[in-house]
């Protein structure tokens, strides 16, 4: 549908303010601290948007939910004491419960129970349609940064495990604005826990920006990695097809066996590449995708170390990067294993049409030995059939002669046969001629 915006312009095309508008549909919460942040990210592989829709109205929301509010993939719902934020994407869907943080988690607090009973409810979230691919308690707080016990107390709210984090961004004063800590561990809640000690003066933009790009750090590692197992499991497929590609390639070299199994054969190698490609192509591109994207979230998070403790690029720099480098060594094993089978293919074709071509030479090498044959035995039928007519012309001459000898004319039959012996033969050797020509003139 074509908009006007300005009379100084013309027309809109159809897609401008869609296109336009694309940047802001995803926007920053803003979260005032402190603040526990509920975030869970689930595939969405066979959940409709209409199943979304109806447990989204399970919520106790200040006005109703229409159907056509889920339309841009976001919406942000306000609810008595928490915002919930639901975005669907292509693969997998978020949920983010934005609610004051809890009186028995606030700094210094011991491993403290973190349920979703102060927002949603163990069951609304329990009962969120897809598959869990991420869960992450975000503990916020404006406090922390300047004691200098905060280490020790971030593993006591965190949990077990070894701690990474770092000092994130740079305020005016040239000053990070903020620490992180996690362990990356799945507690027995089913969540992970991150801690963030903000500056006292953080505003709400900030921190809803921080967490966003959290979030989406763990969610899109974690969907990066989803190709991992493929790759492994591809792998032993991978050996086996390379290895069957060598065993023909060795017998169309040393010609062990005729062209047309050795085509089968590599139709059906063929084949059994074409579908691992069509299977994991879409996988490997995704997670090449999704790795990008964490890469820059930790760009953008200008991280400083800690003392004593690795940076989140660093540790995903020593464990993500050997799995992403196994997914593409695959994807990279696969295309290539494509293209050595396709070579392969042209090869022996090229062999089989050279050998077609050499056989049709011979074929045709017999056909005109065979037209010759059949012109000289024409051309001596020809002979045969000059004579032939003749014969009978000069048999005819022969009665003539008679017939006038035999009404009183001094004729002799034989003289008279025998001098036109010669004029027949030309006249019927004549004809013959003519009838070539007007054959070869059709």
């Amino acid at each position: 549908m074509h908009q006007t915006i300005s009379r100084h312009l013309p027309d809109d095309d159809a897609q401008r303010v869609v296109l336009h508008d694309e940047i802001h549909t995803r926007p920053s919460a803003t979260i005032k601290l402190p603040a526990l942040i509920v975030y869970v990210a689930v595939l969405n592989k066979a959940v409709s948007m209409a199943m979304e829709l109806a447990h989204l109205q399970q919520l106790p929301t200040q006005t109703p939910i229409e159907p056509d509010a889920l339309k841009g993939n976001f919406l942000q719902l306000e609810c008595e004491g928490y915002k919930v934020i639901w975005e669907r994407h292509t693969e997998f869907t978020r949920y983010t419960i934005v609610q004051p943080l809890p009186a028995h988690a606030q700094w210094g607090s011991v491993l403290p129970v973190l349920t979703p009973s102060v927002a949603t409810g163990p069951e609304w979230l329990r009962d969120i349609p897809g598959k869990t691919i991420t869960a992450i308690h975000l503990a916020m707080l404006n406090e922390g940064m300047d004691d200098p016990d905060a280490f020790y107390k971030a593993r006591q709210w965190l949990g077990e495990g070894t701690v990474i984090g770092s000092k994130m961004g740079r305020t005016s004063s040239n000053e990070s604005h903020s620490y992180l800590m996690t362990n990356l561990r799945i507690g027995a809640d089913g969540f992970e826990r991150i801690l963030v000690l903000a500056a006292p003066d953080t505003s709400e933009n900030r921190s809803g920006r921080v967490a966003q790009r959290l979030l989406e750090l763990e969610t899109y590692r974690i969907m990066s990695l989803l190709s991992l197992p493929l790759a492994k499991s591809l792998a032993g497929k991978l050996t086996q097809s390379e290895l069957q590609l060598v065993e023909i390639n060795d017998r169309l070299e040393k010609k062990l066996d005729q062209d047309e199994r050795l085509l089968d054969d590599l139709a059906g190698l063929a084949a059994q590449v074409e579908s691992a490609t069509a299977e994991n192509s879409f996988r490997f591109s995704a997670a090449r995708a999704y790795d990008a994207i964490v890469q820059q979230r930790i760009l953008e998070m200008r991280e400083q170390p800690l003392s004593g403790i690795q940076t989140v690029g660093e540790f995903m720099q020593r464990r993500l990067a050997p799995a992403i480098a196994t997914v593409n060594a695959t994807s990279v094993r696969l295309s290539a294993l494509a293209e050595r089978v396709a070579r392969a293919n042209d090869l022996l074709r090229t062999r089989v049409d050279i050998a077609t071509e050499s056989h049709n030479q011979q074929l045709l090498e017999k056909l005109t030995k065979g037209q010759a044959t059949q012109l000289r035995l024409q051309t001596t039928v020809e002979g045969l059939s000059i004579a032939a007519i003749s014969y009978y012309v000069v048999s005819l001459t022969l009665y003539l002669g008679k017939a006038f000898q035999a009404s009183g004319f001094n004729v002799s039959p034989e003289m008279l046969a025998g001098f036109s012996t010669p004029l027949v033969l030309f006249l019927c050797w004549r004809m013959v001629q003519k009838i070539h020509r007007s054959l070869q003139d059709l």
